[in-house]
Order: C-alpha cells, then structure tokens, then sequence
C-alpha cells in the first residue's frame, strides 16, 4: 500500500537542491561598448570568447559579487536596454554611489521610496537621500548602460531572516565584512560605555555573536 511521503523538516532538508544564481544575461546593441563600460567601471572581465557566425560571449563580475553578468552576440533574443531592475547590494549607499560616478557612471541620486518598503518602478515615488532612520534595504540609487539596461544599488547593512543560513555568517567582499566590523565596534564601545568597562577580555566571543545575530536577524547583544 502506498503512502503519501511526510513533508516534515528532515525531508525538506534531504529534498533540497541548491540552485546559486551565478549568471545574469543582459541584451547589448554594441558588445565593444558594453565591454568598455563595464570594464571601465571596475568589474572584472573574466572571459571574452569567439565562435562562428559572429557568436561571442563577454562575462564580466562586479567586485565581491558570486553573480556574473554575460552580455554579447547571439546570446539572447530580448531587446537591447530591456534588461532592468538589476540590484546591486553594497554596505554604503553613499561610497558605492560616489565611487561609480567617478568612474564614468551617469547616476541618480540616492533616494529611498516613498513607501519604505520597496522601490517603484522607474522613477515612481522617489524622495531624495537615504532612508531617514538609514533603514537596510531601504536606500538606493540607479544608473543605466549605454543600451540602457537598467541598475540598481541597495543598501543592505543587515539580513532579514532567513537569508543566511542558520548559525552562519557569510559576506560578499572584504569591503561588506569591513562594514559590518565597523558597525559591530561601535556597538561594542556603547556596550563598554554602558557596562562601566575600561577594557572586555571576551571582545571577539562578543564581535562574534553580534556577527551572527545581525545576519540572522535576531535581537542584537548590548
């Protein structure tokens, strides 16, 4: 007799298959261009490969970003400029913005959305600056390729729940990581402050488990 399978914890977990977004395909009218662009922004050409027919594969990766973007010839039929929406997370709205804009990017503003939750699409409910209370996820700023295909930065500083795994830790770059020690020596010295403590012997038992926490989304150690 058959039974229908228990769809418990363990089962879940045995079922599972990981499935890592590692490449994002954008539409291009002139791969030179896109390649210059991209290139001149700082992110890092992996490969650039010919085939027949005029068939030609350009990868490139923004720096600490596990996702590649892949544009060319004969690679996708969607239009030109139609790829938008593509986000970008960086741990400092401001710098992130200040640092492409040096680098030949045409960008916007930094704004945050006039619901707090999400931004519109295009320009839609747009207010000027961060978020006020510099709430994660809820400042950006957006630039555009020269086919138009359209980007944007997002400020995360801290994880919602369920986006890292369980008792685990992980960063996109050395910059992130940076971020997230500066956040966690400041709440350390608050912490100190409050304690009366000329100097905490546990420091790292303490860095750690704010690391942790902030990520997890659980209530922060004080």
């Amino acid at each position: 007799m058959a039974t229908q399978k228990q769809n418990t914890p363990t089962s879940k977990l045995a079922d599972r298959v990981d499935m890592k977004l590692e490449v994002v395909v954008i539409p291009v009218s002139d791969v030179d261009r896109a390649k210059s662009f991209y290139t001149a922004l700082g992110w890092r050409l992996d490969a650039d490969v010919p085939g027949p027919d005029g068939f030609r594969v350009v990868q490139v990766t923004p720096p600490g970003s596990p996702c590649s973007v892949i544009f060319g010839s004969n690679v996708t039929a969607a239009t030109p400029g139609s790829a938008q929406g593509l986000h970008l997370i960086v741990p400092d709205i401001e710098k992130a913005h200040a640092a492409l804009a040096s680098r030949g990017a045409e960008m916007s503003g930094v704004f945050h959305d006039a619901g707090g939750v999400f931004h519109h699409k295009g320009t839609d409910q747009r207010l000027p600056g961060p978020h006020p209370s510099r709430s994660s996820y809820g400042s950006f700023a957006s630039f555009s390729d020269p086919d138009g295909n359209g980007w944007v930065f997002q400020e995360v500083t801290s994880r919602l729940p369920g986006r890292i795994e369980a008792n685990g830790v992980s960063f996109a770059s050395a910059s992130e990581l940076a971020a997230a020690l500066q956040r966690v020596a400041a709440a350390h010295g608050e912490h100190e402050k409050r304690d009366g403590a000329k100097h905490d012997d546990n420091w790292p038992a303490w860095y750690a488990d704010y690391l942790v926490k902030e990520q997890a989304g659980e209530k922060l150690p004080r």
